[in-house]
């Protein structure tokens, strides 16, 4: 299973970044290979509308099965993900990517519905 985050930073370590749309990287943990890999979002802070689905369709080369972030997608980077069957859940905020992981494996993350 290939799992997103938002985050702050590049490693485990890293903060999770409450914003979808304008968060600075996507890491994507890829729990077959145990590989962590981080993708540069930052270009997004120069577009004054429409961040979020640059980075859903940004999200869509990566193809995970599964998001973790804070607050969740807005309304227009939310339609581009629901065509994706990605399961999000949001609630990971104040955590680390690896805090997150872990209460995603434990339950303890809030799944958002379609």
């Amino acid at each position: 299973m290939r799992i997103a985050f938002t985050a702050k930073g590049t490693d485990w370590d890293a903060s999770i970044d409450p914003r979808f749309g304008r968060t600075e990287f996507i890491l994507i943990y890829d729990e077959d290979t145990d590989e962590l890999t981080s993708f540069d979002n930052r270009a997004v802070d120069s577009i004054a509308h429409g961040a979020g689905p640059q980075t859903a369709q940004k999200l869509a080369e990566l193809k995970p099965d599964i998001l973790i972030t804070g607050n969740g997608p807005g309304g227009n980077a939310g339609r581009v993900l629901n065509m994706m069957n990605l399961r999000i859940f949001t609630g990971a905020g104040m955590m680390t990517v690896k805090e997150a992981y872990s209460s995603f494996k434990n339950n303890k993350l809030t799944l958002l519905s379609s």
